[in-house]
């Protein structure tokens, strides 16, 4: 059986009233996504035993850390959470070995599933192990942290927006590795972040903050489309998340071809071999649409789709549904072009999808669930 996450729980921090009710699998990534304000860090620190509730209950595969009518309240280090900061928070007087096996010594000797050697290798931490915290970079901080963090064998990871200090090229050489967390060690992780980006490439289940409540919860896939989730979700991130499977590579133009859901698409070469599963991204703004088949045009994906739901918005632009066999792509186009083009609900017609636009940001490594 998957276990489950589940909180119910209220606080009050200044003019913030946390009111919070979810019950989600816990596996996978769990992503909290919000603005700034929404609640996000308390809602983890509530988790941790770092904040305590002003009541509630908060429980996590059949234990309860949490219960307010029941006077039960456990301490963090009982809890088994591994928490990574925003920054690394180590220690600075110690060697890297010695923080990573600090997280080693807090967990009961006869749950130590996780050991050193194993965290070292995963994370590419060999040629690191006597430095000290003030010689490493922002991105080697963060991947000790995560050892530390997963050393101290915990039921879950929490981070907190780990990301939100590093530069765009450290930020995707963490990420690839809470992807090989998420994968090799199937540990649960939450993770915070206000960046839709970070989100789509990892999470499997999608909890949305807004003023210290959970607006909704679901799977990445479906919360991603909604439309009315856009004021939460971010206009300008809207469109759809696919997976994907590699067919192949065309050494000669640099491209790779992925199997999606209703067709192919041909996008620039990835690094995955023939036969890995991807989760791809592809913006409502990266997707335009024809009434007919182009037959001289730069575009290599054009792909037959039906107009599901054409969104009522007023302004100049208009967001358009497109079913693809049994999913789904988003287009961004304006009025202008949905009256010259006289598109209606549930007209056949093609989605054509620039392969430059999915980029590295928009491809991250699917995880296949467990089966219930």
């Amino acid at each position: 059986m998957i276990p489950v996450l589940e909180i119910d729980a209220e606080k009050r921090l200044g003019e913030l009233a946390m009111s919070v009710q979810l019950s989600c699998r816990a596996e996978g990534v769990i992503a909290i996504f919000g603005r700034s304000g929404a609640g996000k860090t308390t809602l983890v620190n509530m988790l941790a035993g770092l904040v305590r509730p002003d009541r509630g209950r908060i429980s996590i595969a059949g234990t309860t850390l949490f219960d307010s009518g029941n006077g039960i309240d456990l301490p963090p280090e009982r809890r088994r959470f591994g928490y990574v900061f925003q920054e690394g928070r180590l220690f600075p007087h110690l060697t890297v070995r010695s923080n990573l096996l600090y997280g080693h010594r807090l967990a009961p000797h006869g749950e130590r599933r996780i050991d050193l050697e194993q965290v070292v290798a995963l994370l590419g931490l060999e040629n690191l192990l006597r430095r000290r915290p003030h010689d490493l970079s922002g991105g080697e901080k963060q991947r000790v942290a995560l050892g530390r963090a997963l050393l101290a064998n915990p039921r879950f990871l929490l981070m907190d927006e780990p990301l939100a200090s590093l530069d765009q090229p450290r930020k995707e050489e963490i990420l690839f590795f809470i992807e090989k967390l998420r994968d090799e060690f199937a540990v649960p992780i939450v993770y915070v972040s206000h960046a839709m980006a970070e989100v789509v490439r990892l999470a499997d289940t999608l909890v949305l903050m807004s003023d210290g409540r959970v607006e909704a919860t679901g799977s990445l896939e479906e919360l991603s489309t909604r439309l009315d989730l856009r004021p939460l979700t971010g206009r300008y991130e809207a469109g759809a998340v696919l997976p994907a499977t590699v067919l192949g590579h065309d050494d000669r133009y640099g491209l790779s071809e992925l199997q999606v859901p209703g067709g192919t698409l041909a996008v620039p070469r990835v690094e995955e071999a023939p036969g890995e599963d991807l989760r791809l991204r592809i913006r409502a703004r990266d997707v335009a649409i024809s009434r007919d088949a182009p037959t001289d045009s730069s575009f290599l994906n054009v792909l037959p789709c039906r107009i599901a739901e054409i969104a009522a918005d007023p302004g100049a632009q208009v967001d358009i549904r497109l079913e693809m066999g049994p999913s789904s792509l988003w287009a961004r186009i304006t009025r202008r072009s949905v009256d010259r083009l006289g598109l209606q609900q549930g007209q056949p017609v093609y989605a054509l999808v620039k392969a430059v636009a999915i980029d590295g940001q928009s491809l991250g490594r699917r995880r296949v669930r467990q089966r219930t």
